[in-house]
């Protein structure tokens, strides 16, 4: 089994830390709207955290596939927000550029590119 690179590894790390970061430093405000939601926040911190030490340990349920999920789901759910809004909360369509919101999807994106790039890589590996 082909483990993907150390740059990568280290790129998708700082995308899924960064991700639950920005969650975590946000979650007081989203239990003020709603507690499901500083609860969501939390939660994505800390499995943010464990797919970051998964990632370093090579355990890819773990580390990638858990960052998947957090990442993807954070950005789902970013993008509901806007739009139709989550349970209890009305859309908020003028939030669109809001500062932690955008760093948070950059931060998203970029991991689910990275994963998109290990998983390349491993099919492609596994090929030959």
């Amino acid at each position: 089994m082909n483990s993907p690179s150390r740059t990568l590894k280290s790129l998708a790390i700082v995308a899924i830390l960064g991700t639950g970061l920005i969650h975590i430093v946000d979650a007081r405000d989203s239990f003020s709207e709603a507690a499901y939601k500083g609860l969501l926040f939390v939660a994505n911190g800390l499995g943010a955290l464990v797919a970051a030490l998964g990632i370093y340990r090579n355990q890819r349920g773990l580390g990638w596939v858990l960052g998947l999920l957090v990442a993807g789901g954070a950005l789902l759910a970013y993008v509901a927000s806007r739009t139709i809004g989550l349970p209890g909360l009305a859309a908020e369509p003028d939030a669109w550029f809001e500062p932690m919101g955008v760093a948070s999807l950059v931060c998203e994106g970029l991991f689910v590119v990275l994963f998109a790039v290990a998983q390349t890589k491993r099919t492609a590996a596994s090929q030959h």
